[in-house]
């Protein structure tokens, strides 16, 4: 890991109640409004840490003006999560996506409700933001097999208390699915916590490729992972497909 700067969360007194890390490749486009989105919570206290996973743009750059720390590993959302959690101070790690944005108050919704429910680790509800009609019924079948198998994904905007997060192995080195896997980890340390407030996530991903051959695609590669299949060969796969 390489590339560490950090900004004025060195100065602040205590440590921040929540970390938020942000893992991005090549989101020159839109990293600065996803950082000025977390402003508020900056504000209040929290840190949010950037980790590039080697961008061809200018992401790092752009987001050092905005963020308390910027640091760089090695390509893959787990490597990049995983590096992210190193270097937090927080309490409560929230990782959070490059295109998705929480929802007001996220901290406090967070804070209270793992405090209330004694609940170790938990994600949002998601609203899929994008034209075709068809997203609002994926994003709701999305939260209904979420509530249903306590498993949650990335585009939830999933948090975990840090000692959570450790006795559950962090991310494993998936090139795929290391979310899915991490709630099966995190579950056997306590069932999640449920927030109905919607994180917003964009639909991009499914109208490039078609929403109907995404979720259809989506579902058979999470079958095949239920049933053993390697990730990097279901990784390959979605890169194929992808492109």
């Amino acid at each position: 890991m390489t590339g560490h700067s950090t900004t004025s969360s060195a100065s602040r007194p205590g440590a921040p109640g929540i970390s938020v890390i942000v893992p991005a490749l090549n989101e020159a486009q839109g990293i600065a409004a996803v950082l000025a989105e977390l402003a508020p919570l900056r504000s209040r206290g929290h840190e949010v840490i950037v980790v590039d996973g080697g961008s061809s743009d200018d992401t790092p750059a752009l987001a050092r003006r905005a963020a308390d720390c910027v640091a760089s590993a090695p390509r893959g959302r787990a490597s990049q999560m995983n590096a992210g959690a190193a270097l937090a101070r927080g309490e409560v790690l929230l990782f959070l996506h490059a295109d998705t944005r929480l929802p007001e108050n996220a901290d406090a919704r967070i804070l209270q409700g793992l405090a209330a429910s004694g609940r170790a680790w938990g994600r949002f509800d998601v609203r899929i933001e994008g034209e075709s009609v068809f997203l609002p019924v994926i994003a709701f079948f999305m939260n209904l097999r979420s509530r249903a198998s306590g498993i949650a994904t990335g585009d939830q905007a999933m948090f975990a208390r840090r000692d959570a997060f450790e006795r559950a192995g962090r991310f494993p080195p998936l090139e795929l699915m290391e979310d899915i896997a991490l709630s099966r980890s995190l579950k056997r340390v306590s069932r999640p916590l449920r927030l109905a407030d919607k994180a917003v996530t964009s639909g991009r991903r499914w109208e490039r490729r078609g929403v109907l051959r995404t979720v259809l695609l989506m579902g058979w590669l999470r079958l095949r992972f239920f049933f053993g299949a390697e990730p990097a060969s279901l990784a390959r796969f979605y890169d194929g497909e992808r492109g």
